[in-house]
């Protein structure tokens, strides 16, 4: 792993207008390739962290770095740019276009930015057949199952390559084996060679896909635990085989 880092967030505050603050006085640093899970309950802060990392909220005070852009300053295209170039997102209810195939899912991100149809197609195609649904290609959102659902959204998160995926609860709306699936994928994913942040309030989670954890209480980092880079490996049957290509 290098040590460049792809997210630098330092001295940031983010308060509401009704209740404590959010966040408060928050610095951290994700290393290039790093695997982190943000840990802690409802309410705790987390989510307004991802948010500031996504560029759908802006800190009072401190400054937000991703992959060399200064989140905390682009105005609101400018970080639908971001989003679209530097960040892949996974949530917990998928957000697929039930009118949409799952290739045309896929393809959708590669299109914003203006990617040929043939050129995204062929990369949505390979994604498809890396994370084992390319058969269902031409089948809509709604005819799969749960997990099948959450990988052709990895699919699209990484359709334009992201420096950044981002992880909010991608287990929290599946049952036991399609979450275990998931997160076969997620270590796969990490194995790879990809950036990870991963917000939840699972600690299985964040010990089974995640090398480092941050514990976010009362809007603050409470603890920060690295185990390395080995994530543990699993036998099951749904983890791909193949690496995906970046």
């Amino acid at each position: 792993m290098t040590t460049e880092p792809v997210i630098e967030i330092s001295g940031v505050t983010r308060k509401f207008v009704d209740g404590p603050a959010a966040l408060r006085d928050v610095s951290l640093s994700v290393d290039k390739g790093e695997a982190l899970a943000i840990l802690g309950p409802s309410g705790s802060g987390k989510s307004t962290m991802l948010n500031m990392i996504a560029g759908l909220d802006r800190p009072d005070s401190g400054t937000v770095t991703v992959a060399g852009v200064r989140v905390d300053t682009l105005n609101e295209a400018g970080a639908a740019r971001y989003r679209r170039t530097n960040i892949g997102m996974i949530f917990q209810f998928f957000h697929l276009l039930d009118d949409l195939t799952v290739l045309d899912n896929v393809v959708l991100p590669a299109e914003m930015t203006g990617t040929r149809r043939g050129e995204a197609r062929r990369r949505a195609l390979e994604l498809l057949d890396t994370l084992g649904i390319a058969k269902h290609e031409k089948a809509y959102p709604g005819r799969l199952s749960g997990g099948e659902r959450q990988r052709v959204a990895v699919a699209r998160a990484l359709m334009n390559r992201p420096a950044l995926l981002l992880a909010d609860e991608p287990t929290g709306a599946l049952d036991s084996a399609s979450g275990e699936e998931v997160k076969a994928l997620l270590r796969e994913l990490h194995a790879d060679g990809q950036t990870l942040v991963i917000v939840t309030h699972d600690l299985t989670l964040a010990e089974t896909c995640a090398t480092r954890t941050v514990r976010i209480v009362d809007g603050r980092i409470a603890s920060d635990t690295r185990r390395g880079d080995a994530l543990p490996t699993t036998s099951s049957p749904a983890a791909p085989t193949t690496a995906v290509t970046r």
